[in-house]
């Protein structure tokens, strides 16, 4: 049995990891989007892919099974193009992952059309003027392979052994992280002798808002686990009621201003919508408006709403108690790319949240670029920040920007609180991994990390008695 590292190796996006059996069965777990640059992505492939022309380092067409630990784009991005590309097997999630990722995927498909319709008109420009045409990039699938790809999702039960071949078993175990995230189980018999895999997926906190704890993962032989915040510690003794409460009251109360908080539509926005009704329905807040500026976000929490029975005790209660999870009187969802825009002249004090959450893309680029040199407005950023991404360089104090092909002076105050990063810390990815009893754990994977990060989580790790870890680079094979 082989395990190939083809994403997330070294870096956090990108997740896919392709186990191969003896009997040429083949299993890919995830398959995300690589938001990292051209540049240090090719910085980090040590290994040359065996196919350089193709998106994919492995034929698609000879993988048997996708299994999906949750919907976020960095682990669900590339599935349309795998079918695309040739697979025709199915994938394997939990119910609320089907739904989530469903609406992603669409989403993404009309980002990409919409992208090469750009990149159609610039090349109509080019042929004008006799130059080469160029190609449009490999990655951008479409409304048809979204369609295409939905049709073979099979959604599974968490905690249910399922048989997906005559020599693999897998279970889905609950995560946290985000609605319908799961850790993934394999158990595999080869040779009259049983292996198995524990799959990470990303790990989330306890008491996170909405969502359940991490379930306890069983026995594994070997264990692949995401790094993301190996070597950080979480704020502690600071609930996120309280301090959302305190970041609104100095921005938006103390002084006329507004806030603007990019948030990920899907997970990430349904934790602070949540607890935005809470502060309102408890009288601690004064009546502020709030802009959630994303469809897909409205879309989301509507899936949230209907998987009530998925979240956590005080989410439910909540919800019966007030009949719904998200909606207050002084949310407005803003739907039209013209509303958008259009609150840019509202004078009042106002929050908008507004995806994406590294402020690379999406609405939120325009809110801030509006903003970002107004001292009246506050930019709270709210979870991890790739490295490169716009919000990565507000959070390390550039001074001047360069947004949307225009040079910005960073007036704007720029804030940052991490209780609703929906990742497990240094702590919670230690409590995940002790699970494991050291002596029977043969193998640690660490993935899903920038190395800094990796490098510290192994010290941490073997500090506490555990060995044969190993931290693989992208392409990397090992034989289980």
């Amino acid at each position: 049995m082989k395990l190939t590292f083809w994403g997330a190796s070294q870096q956090v996006t990108g997740s896919m990891y392709l186990l191969e059996l003896e009997d040429d069965y083949r299993i890919l777990i995830d398959c995300g989007s690589d938001f990292e640059s051209g540049d240090r992505r090719r910085a980090l492939n040590d290994t040359p892919p065996p196919f350089p022309n193709a998106l994919f380092p492995f034929e698609a067409s000879s993988i048997n099974v996708v299994l999906l630990t949750h919907a976020h784009i960095d682990h669900s991005g590339n599935i349309p193009n795998l079918y695309r590309d040739g697979y025709e097997g199915q994938v394997l999630c939990t119910d609320s992952t089907f739904a989530l990722t469903s609406i992603l995927l669409k989403d993404a498909a009309m980002l990409n059309q919409k992208r090469i319709n750009e990149l159609n008109s610039a090349d109509s420009q080019r042929k004008r003027k006799k130059g080469r045409k160029k190609e449009l990039p490999k990655d951008l699938y479409l409304e048809k392979q979204v369609r295409q790809a939905l049709e073979n999702f099979v959604p599974l039960a968490f905690n249910r052994r399922f048989r997906v071949s005559d020599n693999v078993i897998i279970t889905f175990i609950p995560a946290g992280h985000l609605l319908g995230a799961a850790h993934i189980v394999v158990e595999v018999w080869e040779n009259g002798q049983k292996k198995t895999i524990g799959f990470s997926g990303d790990v989330g906190r306890k008491g996170y808002p909405l969502l359940i704890d991490p379930a306890t993962l069983p026995q594994v032989d070997f264990l692949v686990c995401e790094t993301t915040y190996g070597n950080r510690l979480h704020e502690k003794g600071v609930s996120p009621d309280l301090a959302l409460a305190d970041v609104i009251k100095r921005t938006c109360v103390d002084i006329p201003g507004r806030l603007i908080i990019p948030s990920f539509s899907v997970g990430r926005t349904q934790a602070l919508l949540y607890t935005l009704n809470k502060l309102y329905n408890n009288h601690q807040l004064p009546p502020i408006k709030v802009f959630a500026d994303s469809p897909l976000a409205f879309e989301s929490s509507r899936v949230y709403q209907r998987n009530v029975r998925m979240l956590n005790r005080e989410a439910r209660e909540f919800n019966e108690e007030n009949e719904s999870l998200f909606d207050f009187e002084n949310l407005i969802y803003l739907e039209s790319t013209d509303a958008s825009r259009a609150i840019s002249n509202h004078v009042e004090p106002c929050i908008i949240i507004s995806s994406s959450g590294m402020v690379q893309g999406g609405r939120v680029e325009y809110h801030v670029a509006q903003n970002i040199s107004n001292p009246y407005c506050t930019i709270l950023l709210i979870g991890y920040c790739a490295e490169g991404t716009l919000g990565w360089r507000l959070l390390n104090g550039q001074t001047t920007l360069r947004i949307r092909g225009k040079d910005e002076q960073v007036l704007a105050n720029i804030e940052k609180i991490d209780v609703f990063s929906g990742h497990g810390d240094k702590e919670d990815l230690l409590t995940f991994v002790q699970q494991q009893a050291p002596a029977e754990l043969k193998k640690i994977f660490l993935v899903h990390g920038e190395k800094p990060s990796m490098d510290h989580f192994k010290n941490t790790l073997q500090s506490v008695g555990y060995e044969n870890i190993e931290i693989p680079t992208k392409g990397q094979t090992f034989e289980l």
